[in-house]
């Protein structure tokens, strides 16, 4: 558990619940330079932001919302964080409670998830997606291919949801943590550090390292948990392409085609805009984009420890056992 946040929690509960929006770009400023003359991202960047990855069905193919309607959002999210500080608030419950569908749930409602205590505070923008494009704001649809991996793969979990760890998916393992991480207000800063050659990116959910080198070689065709990631400046923008992720860490499924295309842009002192574009042909219909601000912030990063031992695949493994022997019992 991130020490920062347990730190910080209690103050956190007597403020608002959301905190303002990044600032839009600046067109008089101008991004700074490292010694060698690149622009200069480095620092400790924040995603503690609550507008959901997909647009929620309620509000159609509004892409931003009004000031009023902003406003009339912002306090129907204070007044439920208020009433539901022993509820969960992760995923897009939050969000979902505020639109009024009170029966939204994101989570296992037996074992419960973590509430507002273990949560920063959260920033709301206008936008009503983290998802720009395709225009309605959710992910393009599957292929058909796509469709019948992932029916196959729910139907072999439905009767073998843990044989063995190896059932279980990486961050249940406490192994790996999706890179480029896209949660927000858990463990979702990251630090970046530059050299002339190379940009180091620690991501602090799973303490993920990536070092991207900045020399324009090929990609090794090595599958890894991060995919194998080359990076190169188009005038203040670096562009990080990753390919070559081990089959156990692709996004949603997807298969060895699976192509992600990063552009890091300071648009202000202390906005860093974060687009994160996906394609794999054999996964979904179109290509698809996410944009993240991040905010620039002095508070440090803490080693994410997971289960502290993961203490937690033993508990799942001997649950699955023991509701092997009830049902070898009942028959």
């Amino acid at each position: 558990m991130n020490g920062r946040r347990i730190t910080f929690a209690l103050a956190l509960l007597a403020l608002a619940p959301l905190a303002a929006a990044p600032a839009a770009a600046q067109d008089d400023w101008t991004v700074p330079r490292t010694a060698d003359g690149q622009p200069d991202l480095q620092g400790i960047w924040a995603n503690n932001s609550a507008t959901p990855l997909e647009r929620p069905e309620q509000l159609g193919d509004k892409a931003r919302l009004t000031e009023e309607e902003l406003a009339d959002l912002t306090a129907r999210i204070a007044e439920f964080r208020d009433a539901e500080q022993a509820g969960d608030l992760l995923g897009d419950r939050l969000i979902q409670q505020a639109l009024g569908n009170a029966e939204f749930q994101d989570f296992d409602v037996i074992t419960g998830n973590y509430n507002a205590f273990w949560l920063v505070e959260r920033e709301l923008d206008s936008r009503t997606s983290l998802i720009i494009d395709p225009p309605n704001g959710r992910r393009p649809a599957l292929t058909p291919e796509a469709q019948e991996r992932a029916a196959a793969r729910g139907a072999y979990l439905r009767d073998h949801p843990s044989d063995g760890p190896e059932d279980r998916t990486l961050g249940d393992r406490c192994l790996h943590f999706a890179a480029p991480s896209m949660g927000s207000g858990y463990n979702s800063y990251l630090q970046i550090l530059q050299t002339p050659g190379h940009v180091a990116i620690l991501q602090e959910m799973g303490h993920e390292i990536r070092t991207i080198p900045l020399d324009g070689g090929p990609h090794a065709g090595i599958p890894q948990w991060n995919g194998d990631a080359r990076g190169r400046w188009e005038g203040d923008t670096l562009v990080v392409e990753t390919m070559d992720y081990s089959p156990q860490a692709r996004f949603n499924g997807a298969t060895e085609k699976l192509h992600v295309v990063e552009r890091f842009s300071r648009i202000s002192p202390d906005v860093l805009r974060h687009e994160i574009t996906l394609n794999d042909p054999d996964t979904w219909t179109q290509p698809w984009t996410v944009e993240l601000l991040h905010t620039s912030t002095m508070d440090p990063l803490f080693e994410y420890a997971c289960h502290e031992g993961n203490y937690a695949m033993p508990g799942i493994l001997g649950g699955a056992r023991r509701e092997e022997a009830e049902a070898g019992n009942q028959q």
